[in-house]
């Protein structure tokens, strides 16, 4: 029998908890929470993303299936469907988005002396969005054309280790061009866009 620690367990030690909890802290995330804590909502949403699970149901049923192991992964509590439903519905987003910036900020210093095949020492980005198709039934608010939804997110890429370091997402009808004006410009900085963002 397998004595040792879980993977899962391993993987979210590099988490830094003392940066997670002032982002959670920072917005009043445990506010009317009597079981289901941000962290553990955390942990059922890195788990889900890792494991390519695809929606509520599908991660309810993954999670159900190692219930004996639930507790060595991290995660304290039992988690249902509607559970996670309410809290990704009622915490506020802004704890993720904090946070997701300091993972990021993390890994761009691990990568910060890698070479990308140029020989340069200024930070270069490469800017670009990409539409997202959605089911105008489901987002009635993402009306693109007569039958279609969707988005559009404009992503800034760090080239060294292809790290999105900046991410906008606006109605799909808006063209790349107004996307630069929201750019954070950093100085010294290159940046590599298409003829997209000319005209």
């Amino acid at each position: 029998m397998n004595r040792g620690r879980k993977i899962y367990a391993q993987v979210v030690e590099f988490i830094p908890h003392k940066e997670f909890a002032r982002c959670m802290e920072r917005y009043d995330g445990e506010r009317y929470v009597k079981s289901f804590s941000c962290i553990n909502q955390y942990l059922c949403m890195a788990f889900a993303q890792l494991t390519y699970r695809e929606g509520l149901r599908d991660i309810e049923c993954c999670l159900h299936a190692h219930q004996t192991k639930l507790y060595h992964m991290g995660i304290r509590t039992v988690v249902s469907r509607s559970t996670l439903a309410h809290a990704n519905e009622h915490r506020d987003w802004r704890i993720w988005g904090d946070f997701a910036q300091a993972l990021i900020h993390e890994a761009r210093m691990l990568y910060c002396a890698d070479s990308f095949g140029v020989d340069l020492a200024n930070t270069v980005y490469a800017f670009d969005s990409t539409t997202i198709s959605l089911c105008l039934s489901l987002f009635p608010w993402a009306r693109f054309r007569k039958n279609a939804g969707a988005i559009k997110a404009h992503t800034l890429l760090d080239l060294r280790g292809a790290i999105p370091c900046w991410v906008h997402v606006t109605p799909a009808e808006v063209h790349d061009v107004n996307a630069l004006d929201l750019l954070p410009v950093e100085p010294g900085s290159f940046y590599i866009v298409d003829r997209g963002y000319l005209t």
